[in-house]
């Protein structure tokens, strides 16, 4: 009687956790990157390290290098993030790290996209 109930209570955390994770899951996939990238109102974050960012970045970048995020959280949190890096890989580590402590962020991905995006909207006015 005693399994039973243990395994009713595991189930019920197990469903709710899922529940959550898939409801935060399908509001990140709503987000148009696009929009975010050229807001006025989001931080563009380059996780890359100084020497590459200082080689080049996307226009109003600032650079927070992945190693020094964690340190970095007082003047993120309050604001939208976009992340990005060389390839992406990066920038997942530095969305989790914030995501983590109540920073919302972005996947920008790459450097190159996130330059696309803008030189996109110059373009297009």
């Amino acid at each position: 009687m005693i399994k039973g109930k243990v395994a009713g209570y595991f189930i019920a955390i197990i469903l709710t956790l899922t529940a959550c994770k898939t409801t935060s899951t399908s509001l990140t996939q709503k987000v148009n990157i696009k929009e975010m990238v050229n807001s006025p109102d989001v931080t563009l974050v380059d996780v890359r390290i100084p020497e590459q960012y200082e080689a080049g970045t996307a226009k109003g970048a600032i650079n927070i290098p992945l190693a020094e995020i964690q340190n970095n959280m007082d003047s993120l949190k309050g604001k939208k993030v976009v992340v990005f890096c060389n390839k992406g890989i990066q920038a997942d580590q530095a969305m989790e790290i914030l995501k983590k402590n109540g920073v919302e962020a972005y996947d920008g991905t790459s450097l190159q996209n996130v330059k696309a995006i803008q030189d996109e909207k110059q373009s297009g006015k």
